[in-house]
């Protein structure tokens, strides 16, 4: 995909579902308490699972690049079409989330595999990549049985947080990432909607298929990543509307590899900054009064130093500007 790192933070998140962090099952902790049950309650306190799909336009990718008429570069762009099923559930004691996304591209970023020697071939067809990823938080607050993590007015829970992604892309980078997060999640006390940030430690392991063995596999530093996640409703508009969005910044993260031969097409990274904003409007509560059915969003989308990369005058593709338009299916 690229000569140099390459990065997939939290691009799976999927529209307000993405943004279920412990202030939920906060939120849920403040309800009237209700009758005894007849029959046995449920282990969660909530759960969703969606099906969703979206259109992104202009995509970038590192190392995509047109030549001017005047010798320089610009982006060569490309459309994705992006499939997604993703879970979020609360617990008594936190959350879970899971998302995969399903990824095919346009013809601008071929399919295309490198031999032993790093020399790429590609085929007419767009790649298509897998990226699925997962978090996870523990409530301070419920493991201990106290309030020992509420700040009023300011903080309502700290969790413990944690999560890995995963990746697979017949494309000639044909990246391989796994990575590991772990850190604390900040559940924001907001009068409607939800406000959540987590600091975490990030550890990444890649594959270049532009290397030649023994630096294919890459390892990189050990950085922090803050993630900010969040969703309010614009009661306002007298509409079911409401806006969510994510954003996370990783730290220059190291070249991934040691041997000061592969420098040359293995720069060091820089730092990392990913937003996404969805405009989400709940169809089924418009329509058939049947909130969280079937939601419409449209967003946008900002990258800059994708996956890592660094702009140079000869290197483009490291700054995505996209538009976004989807629907999604709350199906259980």
């Amino acid at each position: 995909m690229t000569i140099t790192a390459f990065l997939r933070p939290l691009t799976a998140v999927a529209l307000g579902l993405a943004t279920l962090t412990p202030a939920l099952a906060a939120d849920l902790d403040k309800r009237p308490p209700a009758a005894p049950p007849e029959g046995p309650s449920s282990f969660f306190l909530f759960s969703d699972t969606q099906v969703s799909y979206r259109y992104q336009f202009p995509a970038a990718n590192p190392g995509s690049q047109v030549q001017r008429a005047d010798g320089s570069f610009r982006n060569q762009d490309a459309p994705k079409h992006i499939l997604n099923i993703s879970h979020a559930d609360a617990w008594a004691y936190g959350t879970n989330f899971f998302s995969l996304d399903i990824l095919k591209s346009g013809a601008q970023f071929p399919a295309g595999t490198t031999d032993g020697f790093g020399v790429p071939t590609f085929s007419d067809s767009g790649n298509t990549e897998a990226y699925g990823l997962y978090r996870g938080t523990l409530s301070l607050n419920a493991l201990t049985g106290t309030k020992a993590f509420v700040v009023p007015g300011l903080i309502k829970d700290v969790s413990l947080a944690f999560g890995f992604d995963a990746n697979a892309q017949n494309d000639a980078f044909g990246s391989k990432k796994r990575d590991v997060v772990g850190g604390l999640n900040f559940a924001f006390d907001v009068p409607v909607g939800f406000l959540n940030a987590s600091v975490q430690a990030y550890k990444e392991w890649n594959r270049n298929g532009f290397n030649v063995a023994p630096n294919r596999d890459v390892s990189f530093d050990t950085v922090p990543e803050f993630e900010i996640v969040y969703n309010f409703p614009l009661t306002f508009t007298g509409l079911p509307l409401s806006i969510a969005g994510f954003n996370n910044i990783v730290l220059p993260k190291g070249r991934g590899v040691n041997d000061p031969g592969a420098f040359a097409f293995n720069p060091k990274t820089g730092l990392e900054f990913l937003s996404r904003t969805n405009l989400v409007l709940d169809v089924g509560k418009l329509i058939y009064d049947q909130p969280n059915r079937v939601d419409v969003f449209i967003g946008f989308q900002y990258w800059h130093n994708k996956f890592g990369n660094i702009e140079r005058a000869d290197f483009k593709g490291t700054e995505e500007k996209s538009f976004l338009a989807g629907v999604a299916f709350h199906v259980f």
